[in-house]
């Protein structure tokens, strides 16, 4: 055929500056279109020999990129191109109102790529021309070379290629020379093409030799056609998975346990999901699960595919039922991708209660790296906390592992209050509230330790799906009243008396910033401490939200802490403190301070005052 000029079949003359401007933030995904292209090429190619309609050598059908001074070369030898399928796939593109494109996708590259088809011409994003020189599989077709230099014009003509497939020739426009650089390029294929289900080869291998990098004739393949997941889980042992874990994320601590997905129905999804050792806290290591499609790379920010919670998992999910190009806005609304995600929540919940069955000791041993997960997944998930109710462990401070059940089976005969409500006393630190815990244990009673940064959530959560439950930490009242099994003793104090005693106290406490103390007597026995300090448990857990959430949640953080100062009317020396009101100054304060320094909040002047006294005393 001779030479043959045309026009691009588009409804607007600008598809090159629009493909330029808006897809310029992720042009790096020009390489990832177009080797795709070319393994689908050669994919289809290996199909059609399977079932007879291709009856020659497949050969070599490595995907090869080259780089050149100018030029970047993507080449396979898959099915090719005649004259006619370059008609129909390369010139004719389904593009509607340019305006319409233009206000809908101009911020999503992806979506503009995959709702239009434009996976080749994110090849323009880079280059100032492009040339095709490809050959049909069908023997009798000539090779043809397709030219365009980023105008809606093109050339096309027949050229001379004896083997089969098709070369994809980029020449890199001047503002994109980055992607002329080795390492660019290799990094990109690393990320994209990592396991592609064909040899993807760039330049040759090197070895050092004589103190220098010399290169071998050795092709540099640089992907696993046969990834851990595309591989059936009866044939892999335990070590494969921890290696390909460090192969994914090296230097990384061996995880914990993971999950081999594996489903064809009612979609297909495959991959390995990975449950990570969370370090500290809110440590949350978002963007690890890596999303592919038929083992394309697509992105690692996964958020609307599986729920927020599953974020802190690693891994890998394969879907072709996810497109390779997706948006934002189709993930929140594909109703596959709705399943899918419930789907995996189902399977991490399964596999964790198989785990918590089977192997319970192994599972209270890395209770305190999974416990930050599956608390996020209660609070945020309702059907994750359906099943996780079965399994999650409540510690207690001799580290003691308990479910739900077991420990209101523990705890119910002791722990009942008057009111016949059940009483979960819990600790979040076992050093700095010692003193109140060994009150509990005197008692008889068990205290939980909650030193999670969601406790206080879990704590809500429980409180509402748990009947006539409430927990209180041991330091929020004195354990009298903690749990109270009758109702309160009447002051022996008249009101008169009562006023006076509150400014005696209130005039003696050392000042300190943001904090107010509320002075209460009791009668609690000669036995109990003259002075306990506690902290409402309403108000500490509103501040230990506040301190997590920020926002409207902050009008509790900024207010004053506030404290109990409970007078134990029934000691000695709180009598002899009543009776005694001009000689007993310095008794007072040595009392109120001997009860904030076994609260840590004695601190500066009035700790140096506080050891004076005491020497004084002595």
């Amino acid at each position: 055929m001779s030479s043959q000029k045309g026009h691009i079949g588009v409804t607007t003359e600008n598809i090159f500056p629009i493909i330029k401007k808006f897809l310029y933030s992720d042009h790096e995904i020009f390489l990832r279109e177009l080797v795709s292209n070319a393994v689908d090429a050669s994919q289809k190619l290996k199909t059609m020999a399977s079932v007879g309609e291709f009856k020659g050598e497949l050969g070599d059908l490595s995907v090869r990129v080259k780089l050149d001074a100018d030029t970047i070369t993507i080449s396979d030898r898959g099915i090719g191109m005649t004259a006619e399928e370059i008609e129909k796939y390369i010139n004719q593109i389904a593009f509607s109102s340019a305006n319409d494109f233009l206000d809908k996708y101009k911020t999503d590259a992806n979506a503009i790529i995959g709702h239009f088809g434009l996976g080749f011409y994110s090849a323009f994003m880079v280059s100032k021309k492009v040339e095709i020189v490809t050959k049909s599989f069908r023997d009798d077709m000539p090779a043809m070379k397709w030219t365009c230099d980023g105008s809606p014009e093109y050339v096309m003509e027949e050229t001379q290629r004896t083997e089969r497939g098709t070369d994809i020739i980029l020449y890199i426009d001047d503002d994109s020379k980055e992607f002329l650089e080795k390492t660019r390029i290799e990094s990109m294929l690393k990320k994209y093409c990592r396991f592609l289900p064909l040899p993807i080869v760039f330049g040759k291998k090197s070895e050092w030799k004589d103190g220098k990098s010399v290169e071998t004739d050795e092709d540099n393949i640089i992907n696993d056609t046969n990834p851990l997941w595309t591989r059936k889980p009866v044939d892999l042992k335990p070590e494969d998975y921890k290696q390909f874990y460090q192969e994914l994320y090296p230097f990384s601590d061996e995880p914990l346990f993971w999950i081999h997905l594996n489903v064809d129905y009612p979609f297909n999804l495959t991959g390995i999901l990975y449950f990570p050792k969370i370090k500290s806290n809110l440590e949350f290591q978002r963007n690890k699960i890596q999303l592919y499609c038929n083992q394309v790379y697509v992105t690692d920010s996964v958020e609307g595919i599986v729920p927020e919670f599953m974020t802190l998992l690693h891994g890998v999910i394969d879907s072709p039922d996810i497109p390779l190009n997706v948006s934002r806005s189709y993930l929140q609304s594909d109703a596959n991708v709705k399943k899918i995600s419930n789907h995996i929540t189902k399977k991490v919940a399964d596999r964790l209660e198989e785990i918590f069955k089977n192997d319970r000791p192994q599972f209270e041993e890395k209770w305190d790296s999974l416990k930050l997960f599956i608390e996020y997944g209660m609070l945020s998930d309702e059907k994750f906390y359906e099943k996780a109710e079965k399994f999650v462990l409540l510690k207690n401070i001799d580290n003691k592992y308990f479910t739900l059940e077991e420990y209101k089976s523990l705890i119910k005969d002791n722990q009942t209050d008057k009111d016949d409500s059940l009483i979960y006393l819990y600790a979040n630190d076992k050093v700095s509230q010692y003193s109140y815990i060994e009150a509990a244990k005197n008692k008889g009673y068990d205290v939980l330790l909650m030193d999670g940064q969601l406790d206080v959530h879990l704590l809500g959560k429980l409180e509402q799906k748990l009947e006539k439950s409430r927990f209180l930490r041991v330091d929020s009242d004195v354990i009298d009243k903690l749990i109270k099994k009758t109702d309160d003793k009447a002051s022996t104090l008249s009101k008169e008396e009562t006023d006076q005693l509150i400014e005696r106290f209130k005039a003696a406490i050392p000042a300190m910033e943001k904090t107010d103390f509320i002075i209460g007597f009791e009668c609690l026995g000669e036995f109990s401490n003259p002075i306990t300090i506690t902290q409402s448990e309403f108000m500490r857990r509103m501040k230990e939200i506040a301190e997590l959430q920020g926002g409207a949640a902050s009008f509790y953080g900024e207010m004053p802490i506030s404290y109990n100062m409970i007078v134990n009317l029934d000691h000695p020396l709180i009598q002899k403190i009543r009776d005694d009101k001009d000689n007993s100054d310095d008794l007072l304060h040595q009392v109120i301070d001997l009860s904030l320094l076994s609260n840590n909040m004695l601190k500066g002047e009035a700790l140096s005052n506080f050891v004076k006294r005491s020497i004084a005393l002595i």
